[in-house]
């Protein structure tokens, strides 16, 4: 009820490339379905937007040569954001929440090497594999 209030029932989608290269056919699926959705609840009488949100997290791989690109894809293929933002305009406001939930111990920073990380993953992948291989060896579904 506080959804239907607040909303009216609209629905709001996002599609969320990575500013590293140029867009694919998986992609097109992604905009069309994201964007599609929206579309299909105005035609229905309700409300609906899809926001262009750029994942751009990866400074070193993205340019503005690829950003350029997609939204023109997506001029292209039909579509209109109603809003183009990007993951980097929410950092400092990420970083004050995670120092948050540090402090009130509801996470923690890991302070493991690289080749410790790698051993537990090891490990883990092996203790799973054998369980998958005891219960094949008794019948059982994994």
């Amino acid at each position: 009820a506080a959804y239907l209030k607040r909303t009216g029932g609209g629905i709001r989608t996002r599609f969320p490339p990575e500013p590293n290269g140029y867009l694919h056919i998986g992609h097109a699926k992604a905009m069309n379905f994201n964007f599609g959705q929206a579309r299909l609840a105005r035609e229905a009488g309700g409300s609906g937007a899809t926001v262009m949100r750029f994942d751009d997290t990866n400074p070193a791989a993205e340019k503005q040569e690829y950003i350029d690109s997609i939204l023109d894809s997506v001029a292209w293929l039909g579509h209109t954001p109603v809003a183009v933002t990007y993951s980097s305009d929410y950092f400092p406001q990420l970083y004050d929440l995670a120092l948050q939930l540090i402090r009130s111990d509801g996470a923690y920073v890991c302070h493991q090497t690289a080749e410790e990380i790698k051993a537990s993953r090891m490990a883990l992948r092996n203790y799973h594999g054998k369980v998958k291989l005891e219960a094949k060896a008794a019948g059982k579904p994994p």
